[in-house]
């Protein structure tokens, strides 16, 4: 299933691939990978048992999804070891290390679907057009329930933080 016209980019209708992931809908599966002392995968269930943030971007080496990263990162870095945070996109696990060792990134993880594009398309971030996860921000209490979900009509837009942030402190 596609969403013709779901988003837009740079004004642009775009077609995202699945399913919209709506608010009280078991979180879909996904595996993620990242680069920790060596190449590791990250899944739903290792992100259980705690209120999770994802936090999607099409790319962080680019203005707006750097400025989403690292409002999170700050506005995360009170509530600690209480909660997860992941960015996700298609950037290489090792661009993403890069830029969060750059931009002193501590409070989110990272996770790269370049691989099969997996989250991308269970997810319903997927942009089909362009091959890169469009920007959305989605929040799992402890079982991994979405709570909010957010997909941002405009890729070049800023999502909307106080929403997904009380909905994280909400699931604390």
């Amino acid at each position: 299933m596609s969403r013709t016209g779901a988003i837009t980019f740079k004004g642009n209708p775009m077609t995202l691939a699945g399913e919209a992931v709506t608010v009280g809908a078991a979180a879909p599966e996904f595996t993620l990978h990242h680069f920790e002392g060596g190449m590791q995968t990250l899944a739903l269930a290792d992100l259980k048992g705690k209120p999770t943030l994802l936090s999607v971007v099409p790319s962080l080496d680019t203005g707006v999804c750097a400025i989403q990263t690292k409002k999170f990162n700050e506005e995360l870095g009170g509530m600690g070891d209480s909660i997860n945070a992941v960015t996700v996109s298609m950037d290489l696990p090792f661009a993403m290390n890069r830029f969060c060792g750059a931009e002193e990134i501590t409070n989110l993880k990272v996770g790269s679907d370049y691989q099969d594009r997996n989250f991308g398309n269970s997810w319903g971030t997927l942009i089909e057009e362009l091959k890169i996860l469009c920007r959305a921000c989605f929040v799992l209490d402890s079982e991994g329930k979405v709570v909010h979900a957010e997909y941002v009509s405009e890729v070049t837009n800023e999502p909307d933080y106080d929403a997904a942030l009380a909905a994280l402190r909400a699931a604390s």
